[in-house]
C-alpha cells in the first residue's frame, strides 16, 4: 500500500511538472508573437501634403472665343450688265486703293454718248436760235408791231428749248458715269481672296466678281455676358490666346452692340488689333476673362479629392495625435467650381489644415502617415 501511495505521488509531480513546462513554453511563445507583431508593424506611409488656404476674393478665368476678321470687306461687281473685257488681278494680290481690277467692254457706251452728245448740240442750236428769236420779238414789241401774247410764246419757246438741252447734256452725262462704272477699281487697301469670272463672261448687275479684304486692319468679334461687356470703357487693352501661338495677342475694345442676342444671350464685343501681330483674318482667339467666385473657399487639386456617399465629396486632412504623429481624417466638403487640375471647394476644413494632396489609391480612412512633401497652393 505504502508502495502504490510512493508511486502515485511521483506520477502527480510529473504531471505537475508537465503542466508548468507547457505554460511557460505557452507564454513565450505568446510573448515571441507579440514581439514579433510588434516588430513587423508597418512604418507611417509618406504621403504627399498641401495646406488649406482660404481665399474670399478668389477668381477665375474664363474663356470666350473670338473670331479676327478684317475690318472692311467687300463683294466688289459692275452695276451695269456688260462683257468683261479684262480682269487685272487674281486671288492673293494686294492691290492699293484706286487701283484698276477689272474693265467692261464700253463700246456700245461710248457710241451711246457720242450720240447723246449730238443731241445735246442740237438741242444747243435750237436753243440759240430761240434765243435770238425772242430778242428780235421783244424789239417789235416795244415798237408795237406784236401783241405780248406772241412774244409770250416765243419766250415760252426759248425756255423750252434751253429745258430740251439740259435733258440731253444731263442724258450724255448718265452715260459718262456709266462709262466711269465699267472700270472696277479698290475702295481701299486689301487683299483679293476671291476671283468669280473671268473675260469673256456677261456681268450681271451687282454680281461679285472679285472679293477684297482689307489686312491692315483687323478687330476681334467675340460674344460677351452683357456683364462682362459693361466692363470695358474704350481703349481697354484686352489679351487674346492663339491656339497656333504661345504668345497671345492684344488688341483694344472700341465698342459693343449693346443688343443682347436672342439665341446666345450676348453681345457682341469689338476689339481692334494692334498692328503687326502675327494672327490673319478667320482665325479662332480665346479672351480670358477673370471672374470673382462669389464665396469664400479654398483651392485643392483635383487628385485630392475622394468621391464619397450620395454624390458628395470629401478631402483627407492629416490630424496630430497624441504621439505627435499624423493620423487620416475624412472631412466632407462642396464643389464651388472645377477646372482641370483644381477645384474650388468649402466645407468642414480649417484654415491652414494639412490635406493630403495625392495618392487617395494607397490610403485608408485613420491611417498612420508622414507629410513627405507640402506642395504649393493650387492655383
Amino acid at each position: 500500500m505504502s508502495l502504490y501511495k510512493r508511486r502515485l505521488g511521483a506520477g502527480s509531480a510529473v504531471g505537475l511538472a508537465a503542466i508548468i513546462v507547457a505554460v511557460l513554453v505557452f507564454g513565450v511563445t505568446a510573448l515571441r508573437a507579440e514581439a514579433n507583431f510588434i516588430a513587423s508593424a508597418p512604418p507611417p506611409l509618406s504621403v504627399s501634403t498641401i495646406t488649406a488656404d482660404y481665399d474670399d476674393d478668389a477668381n477665375i478665368a474664363e474663356f470666350f472665343p473670338g473670331l479676327i476678321t478684317a475690318r472692311r470687306e467687300s463683294a466688289l461687281g459692275f452695276e451695269r450688265s456688260g462683257r468683261i473685257e479684262n480682269v487685272l488681278v487674281d486671288v492673293g494680290d494686294r492691290v492699293v486703293e484706286g487701283e484698276i481690277l477689272a474693265r467692261l467692254d464700253v463700246r456700245a457706251l461710248q457710241a451711246q454718248i457720242a450720240a447723246a452728245d449730238a443731241q445735246t448740240a442740237e438741242a444747243a442750236a435750237q436753243t440759240a436760235l430761240a434765243t435770238d428769236t425772242e430778242t428780235r420779238q421783244a424789239q417789235l414789241l416795244e415798237r408795237g408791231h406784236i401783241s405780248q401774247q406772241r412774244f409770250d410764246e416765243v419766250r415760252t419757246s426759248t425756255r423750252a428749248a434751253l429745258a430740251r438741252q439740259n435733258a440731253a447734256a444731263a442724258a450724255a452725262d448718265a452715260l459718262r458715269i456709266q462709262l466711269d462704272l465699267s472700270v472696277m477699281t479698290a475702295p481701299f487697301d486689301g487683299v483679293v481672296t476671291a476671283r468669280r469670272s473671268d473675260e469673256g463672261a456677261i456681268a450681271s448687275p451687282g454680281q461679285p466678281l472679285l472679293e477684297l479684304v482689307e489686312l491692315d486692319s483687323l478687330e476681334v468679334r467675340v460674344g460677351l455676358p452683357q456683364s462682362v461687356a459693361a466692363r470695358y470703357r474704350s481703349g481697354d487693352i484686352a489679351s487674346f490666346a492663339v491656339d497656333s501661338q504661345a504668345a497671345p495677342v492684344r488688341a483694344r475694345f472700341r465698342a459693343s452692340s449693346s443688343v443682347v442676342d436672342r439665341q446666345t444671350r450676348t453681345v457682341t464685343a469689338i476689339f481692334d488689333l494692334e498692328a503687326q501681330q502675327s494672327v490673319a483674318a478667320g482665325q479662332i482667339v480665346r479672351l480670358a476673362v477673370a471672374t470673382p467666385i462669389g464665396t469664400e473657399g479654398f483651392w485643392v487639386p483635383t487628385a485630392a479629392l475622394a468621391e464619397g456617399r450620395r454624390g458628395l465629396w470629401s478631402v483627407y486632412v492629416l490630424t496630430p495625435d497624441a504621439n505627435g504623429d499624423y493620423r487620416l481624417q475624412p472631412r466632407v466638403v462642396e464643389t464651388v467650381r472645377i477646372e482641370a487640375e483644381r477645384v474650388y471647394v468649402r466645407g468642414a476644413v480649417e484654415n491652414g489644415e494639412i490635406l493630403l494632396a495625392s495618392g487617395l489609391q494607397r490610403i485608408t480612412p485613420g491611417q498612420h502617415v508622414v507629410p513627405a512633401t507640402v506642395e504649393a497652393r493650387a492655383r
